[in-house]
């Protein structure tokens, strides 16, 4: 399957704004957005600020698809699968990315990113209801718990990434246990809930042109 290998600083830069793509570099000043918050390239500075309303749906589109670490295929999958379900599209569709097993360990501070979430999922750390799942899309559903695997437990990433985690900042679906290391998917998300600071709808006029 594609995957994208070069810098993720450079994500960010494109979108002028933190899609918190690094994990713990992303609250420091090493982060080049704090640096350079204008375009990568040779003419990122002078490039111009005023884009067509096409430009303005796409560069949402790419900060929702950069910011869960997904390939243009498999989120047009998502949004695909979100059309054909009742209810509004741009709501269906970031609850679908919510529910994505990586994005449910980011979120429940078991990694410091999606992508390393990927990477310890892929490994087999992570468990859902007892059972060991290594697919990283994989859509949870309410009441589904999420442990680390005994063996796995003593891992230094996780570790300093829970260490980071403040008991406040757990999102209200969710639910975090830190002395038994697991956490539960207490329910689907309300849009309004969902820390993201991108407008999904355009999403859903772009694909619809």
């Amino acid at each position: 399957m594609a995957r994208y290998i070069e810098s993720s600083c450079r994500l960010c830069r494109r979108e002028r704004q933190k899609l918190f793509l690094k994990g713990t570099k992303c609250f420091t000043e090493k982060c080049p957005v704090e640096k350079r918050n204008y375009p990568p390239g040779q003419h990122g500075q002078s490039r111009r600020l005023k884009i067509s309303e096409y430009g303005i749906q796409l560069r949402e589109k790419q900060k929702v698809r950069r910011m869960y670490g997904l390939m243009e295929t498999q989120f047009h999958n998502y949004f695909l699968k979100a059309l054909k379900q009742t209810g509004r599209t741009s709501e269906t569709l970031i609850k679908l990315l919510e529910r994505r097993f990586d994005n449910v360990v980011y979120r429940l501070g078991f990694a410091p990113s999606r992508k390393t979430a990927r990477q310890l999922i892929a490994h087999r750390h992570f468990m859902i209801n007892n059972k060991v799942v290594n697919i990283p899309s994989y859509l949870l559903n309410p009441g589904d718990v999420i442990q680390v695997r005994e063996k796995s437990k003593q891992l230094d990433i996780i570790h300093s990434s829970l260490k980071r985690m403040r008991d406040n900042a757990i999102l209200p679906w969710l639910s975090l246990d830190k002395a038994n290391m697991s956490g539960t998917f207490l329910n689907i998300p309300e849009l309004a809930d969902v820390p993201l600071n991108a407008n999904p709808q355009l999403i859903v006029e772009l694909y619809s042109k």
